[in-house]
């Protein structure tokens, strides 16, 4: 038998275009669908990526993913649609309608108004669909365009809205609180996945940097007890939030120790293994220790408000429960700082899951363009 000759040089691209224009000629992925009518369904609906932005190496390993799974079951005979989605809303396209319409905050939004805006964002949403479907054609994915959803078609929003109605009408939906990052140039919260991101490049049109890591001055606050001439020391990493300030944090299993200073003659509760390393460091001069406890035997004892914007939050509520006292926390270590922690409820996963263990009020001193409010009278 005569083989057929063989190139000994192969074109890979060429290959695989051929390889593509056959699936398309003969339709396979479509009859992989048509031919299985009656078969066992597995439904598969492709979490959309943004059309806003092209495709880049990053969406490669979910793009195989995604392949692979649905192509399994085709391959055990099982009728497989795999449907196509754009998501339409969200940060992305309200950026670029922003950066488009050169507005520089979520105020200027306000002005232009949100029909306008809406519509940019409506005409800039789809903008690389054309990119996107020839990227996922070239890694070889089987996917129905044509009869894909669009989150912001009103089908697709009706449909999240009756899931909504379900929940609500089941019970299972509750109003409350959660710290999320916050973008002060867009005026809402951000996700962890757009944080976790990185720094950006500097914005064209606010020519304001984009998110970027950066380390506040760390600060030690005196606040002084109620029931005693002496003051606890306190540290945060956030000096902004202090007024917001609404308890401090003490870990119950860490020693403490009560000491007065030699030169100033202050009294103190801190950390002594915090203190030594202040007094290592220069910080501190001579001190004498006048008592060792642990910290839950000073959970319960209140101090006076650092700064007056909440302190009507001293006189208890309904239910007896006063700010501005200590409380327990595991998040309070010795490793840095003084061993006690302040508290600011919105400032904090850690700082809003101890605030509502101990039923602390909820206070938000910042606005979502990142400026303290205007009762904030002297900031």
């Amino acid at each position: 038998m005569k083989l057929r000759a063989v190139e000994p040089s192969v074109s890979f691209p060429e290959l695989e275009v051929k390889r593509l224009d056959t699936w398309d000629k003969l339709g396979i992925f479509e009859r992989s669908i048509s031919e299985r009518a009656g078969a066992p369904r597995f439904v598969f609906y492709d979490g959309p990526p943004f059309a806003t932005g092209l495709p880049h190496y990053g969406h490669l390993v979910g793009s195989v993913i995604k392949d692979i799974i649905p192509r399994y079951f085709t391959m055990r005979g099982m009728q497989v649609e795999r449907r196509w989605g754009w998501d339409c809303h969200g940060l992305p396209v309200e950026n670029e309608a922003q950066k488009e319409l050169n507005l520089l905050d979520a105020r200027a939004v306000e002005e232009l108004g949100m029909p306008a805006f809406n519509k940019t964002c409506r005409d800039l949403v789809l903008r690389y669909t054309k990119e996107w479907k020839s990227t996922i054609r070239s890694l070889g994915r089987w996917v129905d365009h044509e009869n894909g959803y669009r989150t912001m078609d009103t089908s697709f929003m009706e449909s999240v809205w009756w899931v909504f109605r379900t929940l609500w009408d089941q019970g299972r939906i509750y109003e409350g609180f959660r710290v999320q990052p916050v973008s002060t140039s867009l005026g809402t919260p951000l996700s962890n996945f757009e944080v976790a991101q990185g720094p950006q490049e500097r914005d064209p049109v606010t020519k304001k940097d984009g998110h970027k890591r950066r380390q506040d001055p760390s600060i030690t606050v005196r606040f002084d007890l109620e029931d005693e001439d002496a003051c606890v020391w306190a540290w945060t990493t956030t000096p902004w939030t202090l007024p917001s300030n609404l308890a401090l944090a003490v870990n119950p299993q860490l020693d403490y120790v009560k000491v007065r200073f030699a030169e100033s003659g202050d009294v103190v509760y801190a950390n002594p293994v915090c203190l030594a390393r202040y007094q290592e460091r220069g910080r501190v001069g001579e001190y004498e220790v006048l008592a060792t406890l642990k910290g839950k035997e000073l959970a319960g004892r209140f101090y006076r408000p650092l700064l007056p914007f909440f302190e009507h939050f001293a006189e208890p509520d309904a239910a007896g429960q006063r700010a501005f006292r200590i409380v327990l926390s595991d998040h309070a270590t010795n490793e840095s700082g003084t061993g006690i922690v302040h508290i600011a409820p919105a400032f904090g996963e850690d700082d809003y899951k101890t605030a509502s263990a101990h039923g602390l009020p909820f206070v938000c001193a910042v606005k979502p363009d990142g400026h303290f409010r205007p009762e904030m009278s002297l900031v």
